[in-house]
């Protein structure tokens, strides 16, 4: 049975800092790509961050590059997200999700990078609450 379970949200002020943890089994751990994707209410679902042992296998979105960092334990199958300065519009329920398509990202016509779209994924967690207070 595949499993992605995350952990580690909570409230925290703006300016703090959260570590999610992803823990994955079921399936080639490291034969995928793993990203964290995050929904705010009324908003659509967005990538955030991926790592994969693949080409173009790291990525951040602009929101997040110099706040947040994606690492990976192989040995424990698990991906940790660590979230510092956080604003009060990260505030979303985080998701991990494992897709087979072992790279992190695509260049698009227009040139530019794009992350792993949700339709490109094949295994969801069950989502953790991130909320970050003014």
């Amino acid at each position: 049975e595949v499993q992605l379970v995350e952990s580690g949200g909570g409230l925290v002020q703006a300016g703090g800092s959260l570590r999610l943890s992803c823990a994955a089994s079921g399936f080639a751990f490291d034969d995928y790509a793993i990203g964290w994707f995050r929904q705010a209410p009324g908003k659509e679902r967005e990538g955030v961050s991926c790592i994969s042992d693949s080409v173009r296998g790291l990525y951040y979105e602009d929101s997040v590059k110099g706040r947040f960092s994606i690492s990976k334990d192989s040995s424990k199958n698990t991906v940790y997200l660590h979230m510092n300065s956080l604003k009060p519009e990260d505030t979303a329920v985080y998701y991990c999700a494992a897709s087979r398509i072992p790279y992190c990202s695509a260049i698009t016509a227009a040139g530019r990078e794009r992350m792993l779209l949700p339709a490109e994924i094949h295994y969801w967690g069950q989502g953790t609450q991130v909320t970050v207070s003014s």
